[in-house]
């Protein structure tokens, strides 16, 4: 079997512009790493300051959704879209901000069957329906998510990081982009 090719091969990081290596720079100081989306991505500078100033402005806020709420979303939908790089890397998030390392194998298997709560399936669902099936999106899904709590602002997060990482999931399956080994083990086993 031939291991898939990664077509869009990353500039040296010493010809990349000061702003993205400075920031993959501080990546790799705080993880140890530089995660191939980085990498993979520079090869186009303007749309990786775009891609990642939408990333962070999605993923990194304060709101109704807790950041592990919204690495599941990542996970059910990367899964679903079958996406390698996704569900690995983010599925490693998933499990250190839930301090779950079950989480993510369950979700990105089967979010019906995980171990979340229903207020976490509801926005699943709604998630799935807005990556996959968007077109029919109705009121019915705004009403089956009433009951759960979320705010107006909470359903536009689910929606635009359901579609935020269709586009993610793309560029990784196009470009062959393939998961660090290190994102593996990530949130495996509890720190020593």
């Amino acid at each position: 079997m031939t291991k898939p090719v990664q077509r869009f091969a990353a500039p040296a990081l010493d010809a990349l512009p000061d702003d993205i290596r400075t920031r993959l720079l501080a990546v790799q100081e705080k993880s140890g790493f530089v995660p191939n989306v980085f990498l993979t991505l520079a090869y186009r500078p303007d749309e990786f300051r775009a891609f990642f100033a939408y990333h962070d402005a999605l993923m990194e806020k304060d709101g109704g959704l807790s950041k592990a709420e919204r690495e599941m979303i990542v996970v059910a939908t990367s899964a679903a879209n079958q996406c390698q790089y996704c569900v690995i890397a983010h599925g490693a998030i998933l499990r250190i901000r839930a301090k779950n390392p079950l989480i993510a194998d369950q979700i990105a298997t089967n979010y019906r069957k995980a171990d979340i709560t229903p207020r976490q399936k509801a926005m699943l669902d709604f998630a799935m329906k807005v990556s996959a099936d968007a077109q029919r999106i109705s009121e019915d899904d705004f009403t089956a998510l009433a009951p759960h709590g979320f705010s107006d602002d909470d359903i536009w997060d689910i929606a635009a990081i359901s579609a935020f990482f269709a586009l993610s999931n793309r560029l990784a399956n196009f470009t062959g982009m393939r998961p660090n080994d290190e994102f593996y083990l990530m949130g495996r086993l509890p720190k020593k």
